[in-house]
């Protein structure tokens, strides 16, 4: 079925369609918003980047005296506590904003490209209590400012970033042949070299081989994060000397100025591998789950003829035929999904506040506690507690009972984005069931008619209107516009 070009933009280019904000329908509106969206600072960290830094070293100076105290016979449980209540309710008001701002957002193309490259350069927030707080400080940091330029820009700020290098277990790793190495024995791991050719760079299967991966890995030995600070440094007692051979190139600090790995990423950035494996996976992330050849080619010329720059290799996508062709070849992730429900509900930016609130069950009710307001003020903590857990069903708690819980991805590879991972009947269940909680508790003044207008316009197919015409209830009619296969695929 043939769509109109604002509503294919608007649900395989963005988030969905939303009351009130117009979709593009050619490159350059598309390629508006995402350098729109670059100069535009972010919903998280809550505190800004500076905030979040000075927050997070406190936090890991806390923890690491809490640990000597305890070490020496004298614990602070009441500390640990505390910091572990802080990181907790520090990510989910990150998380919930991260939610609130691909909701609210009018640069759909640029928020979709933000969550690609985390997934690309995944981290993960469950890697340790700090990585709660440091994670949403390496989305805001090192990826949305970089997706817009050049692809060797984007992949160093990602690997030199303490939340890639902690999350690798970059600092655990030491040269055998270096200072430190001699010393105390300690060796080599290769978890960062190893994620860099195979899933930042060349791609699997692309020719290097476990030679490489260990060339790669001593090429990193001496990079390293200060917790304490919460930057990256570099300590020479733990690098291995040169020369190393990657890929028939010789790397030797001659000078021992530890740079070899900057000259190595600024390598692999520019190799024809990595060109093809980024240019397949964007157009499989965006179009199909196997793309046609002939589009990806044009990628690559594109990323070729801007040499590496990400704004023309986007351009090459969106200005090929086959990129308008073929709806609902995709099967949208769950943040997709819940996030398409909200922008299709038209809900308030303050309702999602107001959903924060509830979950962390304060007097004042949001929707849902306005919602329920129905018994006497004996029944507060009940009501209170009814709340948060409803609330967090609607927005955090799904997104974990549908396996991609914000931040926290299962693999260095970041979650999956093929059909047949989020085409099950578990997922298709809990995608039912939140689509009749969000009918029931946000949507008792829409028409199920008008809501499938706004939420599918023309890609609503004869029989799904059909079926939402004839439906028994107003919620069974807006639980059937957000389950139908068109809503669930873009």
């Amino acid at each position: 079925m043939a769509l109109a070009r604002p509503t294919l933009a608007a649900i395989r280019y963005g988030y969905g369609l939303r009351a009130g904000q117009d979709a593009p329908d050619d490159a350059d509106g598309l390629l508006d918003q995402l350098l729109k969206g670059v100069s535009r600072k972010p919903r998280f960290p809550r505190e800004g980047i500076g905030g979040r830094q000075e927050t997070a070293r406190r936090m890991i100076s806390l923890r690491a005296a809490e640990a000597k105290a305890a070490k020496d016979g004298k614990p602070n449980e009441s500390i640990r506590k505390e910091t572990q209540r802080e990181a907790q309710r520090a990510y989910r008001v990150d998380a919930m904003a991260r939610l609130s701002q691909a909701v609210h957002s009018r640069y759909g193309f640029y928020e979709r490209l933000a969550s690609f490259w985390m997934d690309h350069f995944s981290t993960s927030a469950l890697k340790s209590l700090p990585m709660r707080m440091i994670v949403p400080l390496y989305e805001a940091q090192a990826i949305r400012p970089n997706i817009a330029g050049s692809f060797s820009d984007l992949l160093k700020a990602a690997i030199l970033h303490p939340a890639m290098l902690i999350y690798l277990d970059q600092n655990q790793s030491v040269g055998p042949d270096s200072v430190a190495g001699r010393e105390n024995g300690r060796g080599l791991n290769e978890n960062l070299g190893r994620e860099l050719l195979e899933l930042h760079t060349l791609g699997a299967g692309s020719g290097y081989g476990q030679d490489d991966v260990r060339a790669a890995a001593l090429i990193l030995t001496g990079l390293s994060v200060d917790s304490r600070a919460l930057e990256v440094v570099y300590r020479p007692r733990r690098a291995q000397g040169g020369p190393i051979t990657l890929l028939g190139r010789d790397y030797e600090d001659d000078e021992g100025s530890g740079q070899d790995h900057m000259l190595m990423l600024e390598d692999l950035a520019a190799d024809p591998r990595t060109a093809r494996n980024i240019c397949r996976k964007l157009a499989a992330h965006f179009v199909s789950d196997e793309p046609p050849a002939e589009l990806v080619d044009a990628m690559v010329a594109g990323w070729n003829g801007g040499d590496g720059n990400l704004a023309e290799v986007y351009r090459a996508m969106l200005e090929h035929p086959l990129a308008w062709e073929s709806p609902g070849q995709k099967i949208k992730q769950p943040f997709e999904f819940i996030v398409s429900g909200f922008r299709a509900l038209d809900l308030p930016d303050e309702n999602l506040t107001a959903l924060l609130q509830d979950m962390d069950g304060d007097d004042e009710p949001g929707p849902v506690g306005k919602a329920m307001q129905m018994a006497s003020s004996s029944k507060a903590e009940e009501m209170r507690k009814k709340r948060a857990a409803q609330a967090n069903s609607l927005t955090l708690g799904a997104l974990q009972r549908m396996g991609q819980p914000i931040w926290q991805p299962t693999s260095p590879a970041g979650f999956a984005d093929i059909a047949s991972v989020w085409l099950t009947p578990s997922q298709l269940s809990e995608r039912i069931a939140w689509s009749r909680l969000v009918a029931r508790l946000l949507g008792q003044k829409l028409e199920p008619s008008d809501f499938l207008q706004a939420a599918l316009g023309d890609a609503a197919s004869a029989e799904t209107r059909r079926i939402v015409s004839q439906a028994p209830s107003r919620i069974h009619g807006l639980t059937m516009v957000l389950a139908s296969a068109e809503f669930n695929r873009r």
